[in-house]
C-alpha cells in the first residue's frame, strides 16, 4: 500500500495541480509523492530570529529581516532590467533588488505591505541590498509546523517562485504530504541492523529531516537517511557480485604458457615495478578460480596499465582464448594498437585494429579470422560490439576509460562467448576509495601506484598571466632542446560572461611570438572535423610541429614521449582532476617534463586549493580526494551516467565511517544468508521484488 500511494503523481497532492506538477517536474525531477518527500532541505533556519537593518554586516550568512516596503521601481534595460524596492524598518533602510521574474514581483510587492525578507546582505555603491531574497507576507497569526528554530530551507527556482512554490511554498507542500502519507510507511531495515547501529525507525526520520523536533533528533535523522542511501547500493551491488561469481563460470587460464613467458623474459624492454606484478598476480589469481572476473584497474596516467593488459592477453592466448581491447576514441585504439604490435613485433602473435574508418575490404578478412581463431587480439574502438564481430573463443575484454563507455555498450561485449569473457576495466583518472567502493563496488579493485623506473616526476609551477614572458622564454629553451609543447585553453569563443584568453587570440599570440617558419604548430579543438582534428594531431606525433594549441580535447589519448611542456591557460577554470589528466600528457619520455598553470591574479578559494594542491603533489589518488571534497561525487567524471549514485543526503568526503559500517554489515549479511531466505531478511527480499528493475548482471562493467 505505501508502495502505491508513494507513487501517486505529484498533481495530485492538495495545493498542486497540474500546472505547479509541471514546473516541479521540469525544474526539480519532481514527478511523484515519494519524489517530493525525498526532495529534503538543504539547510534550517532560526525562524525565530529577526535581525534590525542598523545591525547588518557583510560577513553575515542570510538574514531574516521584518520591515515595510516604502517604494519601488524598474530601472535600466535589456541586460540591465531591473527591479528595486526601498525596504525600511525601524532603524533604517535597504535596497531589494531582482534581475528575473520582474513582472510577477512586480504585483506582488505593493508599497506600504509588510514582509519578511530572507537573504544574504551584500554592501553595493556604499548602501546594504539583498538580491532575490525569499519573500513572505506578514502575518502574525500563522501557524509554523516544527521547531521555529530549525525551520527547513528547500531549494527552489525563479520560475518555482511564480507559482508560490518558493522554500516556504515546499515547506507547505511537505507539510500536506507528509500528513497524508507518513502513518503509511513502512520499515524498510531489518530490526537487527536498526538495533546495532542504533538508528531511527523510518517513519521518525522521514518526518524530522522536514519538520526536526530539536537539533539532536535532526542528527539521527540524517544519520538514518544516509545510512539507507549508501546501505542500499552496497546491497544492490554485492548481491549482484555475488549471484554473478555463483552462476557464471569463468574461463581457467591455468598455464603459464610459451607466449607469456618469451615476451617476459625476451621482449619485455624494462622492468616491471613491483605494482604491476602484484596486479598480474592479483588478476592471475582470478582466472584461475572458475569464476568469471570483474576487475578496475587504476594507475595514473603512465603507470604501465598497457603492459599489465598486455601480459593477460598473453596469458589467455596460451590458454586457448582470444583477447580484445576497446578504446574510447580512434586515436587511443590507434595508439594502442602501436604501442602493443611495437611491444610483441612481427610474427609473435597476431593482432589487427578495427576502427569506424576500417576499410571494408580489410574488415571482411578481418571478420573471417576473428571467426576462425586465426587472429589473437582484436584492438578497436565501439565499433568491436556490432554484431557482425564474432569472436571464435572470446576470454578477455579490456576496457580502457571505461566512464566513456555507456553501460548497454560494455555488456555487449560479455555476449561474444558462451562463457561470459573475464573483463579488466582500467581507467587512469584516479577513484578516491569512497567512490570506489560505491561506483565499482562490485568489482575488485587493483591499483598500480609507482611510475615505472627511469620516469622523472612532473615539475609543476603557477604563473600569473603577468609572467607571461617568463612563459614565453621557457618554451624557446625547450623548443631549442628539440621538446614539443601543449598549450591547452578552456573555450574555443571569447564569451560574453568570463574574461577568459580563448583559443583564438590564443592561437594569434602564439604565432606572433613563434612565427613561421622558423616554428611550426599544431591546431586542435573540438569545432574540427574529425579528419582535421586527426591530421593535425598526426603532425604533432610526428614532431612536425613543435606547439599544439588545443582545447581540452586532448585530455585522454595522446602520447607523445617527446613533448616536455603542458601548458594550462586560465588554469584556474579547470576541475583539479581534468588538471591532473592534463598534466599526463607530458612527462612520458625519460626527459624532465614541466607543467605550468596559467592563472589571473583573482582566485577564489578553492581554484587557489586546486592550483596549490596540483604544484605540491603529483599523486593521482591525494589529488582525487581533495576533488571529491571540493566537488562532491556528482561532479566526478562517470558518477553521473553510471545511474548508481543516487545520494540525496549521504556524502562520500563526509560519510566514509558511515559507508564503510553500512558495506560491512552488507558483507556480514550476505555471508550469513546469501539468498536472503530468514525472516529477519524478509523486507530486503521484498525490497529487491519490488526494485526488479534494478541492475542485471549483463549491465555491470
Amino acid at each position: 500500500m505505501t508502495e502505491q500511494i508513494l507513487k501517486t503523481p505529484v498533481e495530485y497532492l492538495k495545493g498542486i495541480g497540474s500546472q505547479r506538477a509541471e514546473i516541479l517536474k521540469k525544474d526539480l525531477r519532481i514527478f511523484t509523492y515519494d519524489d517530493l518527500l525525498h526532495h529534503y532541505p538543504f539547510r534550517y533556519i532560526d525562524r525565530t530570529r529577526f535581525y534590525k537593518i542598523r545591525e547588518l554586516n557583510p560577513d553575515l550568512p542570510s538574514v531574516q529581516i521584518l520591515g515595510r516596503i516604502l517604494s519601488k521601481e524598474i530601472l535600466g534595460d535589456k541586460h540591465t532590467r531591473r527591479l528595486v524596492a526601498k525596504f525600511k524598518d525601524d532603524t533604517g533602510s535597504i535596497e531589494l533588488v531582482w534581475f528575473q521574474s520582474i513582472r510577477w514581483i512586480d504585483k506582488i510587492i505593493q508599497p506600504g505591505s509588510v514582509f519578511i525578507v530572507f537573504g544574504k546582505p551584500v554592501i553595493f555603491n556604499g548602501h546594504f541590498s539583498i538580491s532575490h531574497p525569499e519573500l513572505e507576507p506578514y502575518q502574525p497569526n500563522a501557524e509554523n509546523r516544527g521547531n521555529l528554530t530549525l525551520q527547513p530551507v528547500y531549494s527552489s527556482t525563479e520560475k518555482l517562485k511564480q507559482f508560490n512554490l518558493d522554500s516556504k511554498g515546499l515547506q507547505r507542500a511537505q507539510a500536506t504530504l507528509i500528513d497524508q502519507v507518513i502513518r503509511q510507511i513502512k520499515e524498510t531495515l531489518p530490526d537487527y541492523i536498526l538495533d546495532k547501529h542504533k538508528l531511527l525507525g523510518l517513519q521518525k526520520a522521514l518526518y524530522n529531516i522536514h519538520f526536526p523536533e530539536n537539533a539532536q533528533i535532526l542528527k539521527a535523522a540524517e544519520t538514518r537517511l544516509k545510512f539507507d542511501e549508501l546501505f542500499f547500493i552496497q546491497l544492490k551491488l554485492l548481491r549482484t557480485k555475488l549471484v554473478r561469481t555463483q552462476k557464471f563460470k569463468g574461463a581457467l587460464f591455468n598455464t603459464v604458457g610459451n607466449n607469456f613467458n618469451t615476451f617476459y623474459s625476451e621482449k619485455l624492454p624494462f622492468e616491471l615495478t613491483a605494482a604491476q606484478k602484484r596486479v598480474i598476480k592479483e588478476i592471475r589469481q582470478d582466472t584461475q578460480r572458475g569464476v568469471q572476473m570483474n576487475r578496475l584497474l587504476q594507475g595514473d596516467v603512465g603507470s604501465g596499465k598497457t603492459v599489465v593488459a598486455l601480459m593477460i592477453m598473453l596469458l589467455a592466448i596460451d590458454n586457448g582464448y582470444q583477447a580484445c581491447i576497446m578504446a574510447p576514441t580512434e586515436i587511443l585504439a590507434q595508439q594502442h594498437y602501436l604501442s602493443i604490435k611495437s611491444l610483441l613485433g612481427d610474427g609473435f602473435v597476431s593482432v589487427e585494429i578495427l576502427t569506424g574508418s576500417t576499410l571494408k575490404k580489410a574488415r571482411t578478412g578481418l571478420h573471417q579470422r576473428l571467426e576462425s581463431g586465426e587472429l589473437d587480439i582484436l584492438v578497436g574502438t565501439h565499433a568491436l560490439i556490432e554484431d557482425a564481430v564474432k569472436f571464435k573463443n572470446l576470454g578477455l575484454v579490456v576496457i580502457d576509460e571505461q566512464h566513456r563507455f555507456g553501460v548497454e555498450q560494455r555488456a555487449k561485449l560479455w555476449r561474444k562467448n558462451i562463457i561470459p569473457p573475464h573483463v579488466l576495466v582500467m581507467t587512469a583518472t584516479p577513484i578516491p576509495r569512497t567512490l570506489a567502493m560505491t561506483l565499482y563496488g562490485d568489482l575488485d579493485i587493483s591499483v598500480i601506484n609507482e611510475l615505472p623506473a627511469g620516469r622523472k616526476p612532473i615539475k609543476t609551477v603557477h604563473l600569473y598571466h603577468s609572467q607571461r614572458l617568463r612563459m614565453f622564454g621557457f618554451m624557446r629553451e625547450e623548443i631549442a632542446k628539440g621538446r614539443q609543447i601543449y598549450i591547452v585553453y578552456p573555450l574555443i569563443k571569447e564569451s560574453e560572461k568570463l574574461d577568459l584568453l580563448y583559443l583564438e587570440a590564443g592561437i594569434q599570440a602564439i604565432i606572433d611570438e613563434f612565427p613561421m617558419p622558423e616554428y611550426q604548430h599544431s591546431i586542435v579543438h573540438g569545432k574540427l572535423a574529425a579528419k582535421e582534428k586527426a591530421s593535425e594531431m598526426q603532425r604533432f606525433v610526428k614532431g612536425e610541429t613543435q606547439i599544439m594549441v588545443a582545447t581540452t580535447v586532448i585530455e585522454v589519448g595522446v602520447n607523445v614521449p617527446n613533448a616536455s611542456v603542458m601548458i594550462i591557460e586560465n588554469a584556474e577554470r579547470f576541475g583539479l582532476s581534468q588538471l591532473h589528466q592534463l598534466r599526463g600528457r607530458v612527462g612520458r619520455g625519460a626527459e624532465q617534463s614541466f607543467c605550468i598553470l596559467m592563472s589571473g591574479n583573482k582566485l577564489s578559494s578553492d581554484a587557489r586549493t586546486r592550483l596549490d594542491t596540483m604544484v605540491r603533489t603529483n599523486d593521482g589518488f591525494e589529488i582525487a580526494e581533495i576533488d571529491l571534497q571540493l566537488r562532491g561525487p556528482g561532479n566526478i567524471e562517470g558518477t553521473q551516467q553510471s545511474g548508481v549514485l543516487d545520494l540525496k543526503l549521504a556524502d562520500l568526503s563526509m560519510d566514509q565511517k558511515l559507508l564503510a559500517d553500512a558495506r560491512q554489515t552488507v558483507i556480514q549479511l550476505l555471508e550469513d544468508d546469501p539468498e536472503l531466505k530468514s525472516d529477519s531478511n524478509l523486507l530486503l527480499k521484498q525490497y529487491f521484488e519490488q526494485k526488479s528493475g534494478g541492475i542485471s548482471w549483463d549491465k555491470i562493467s
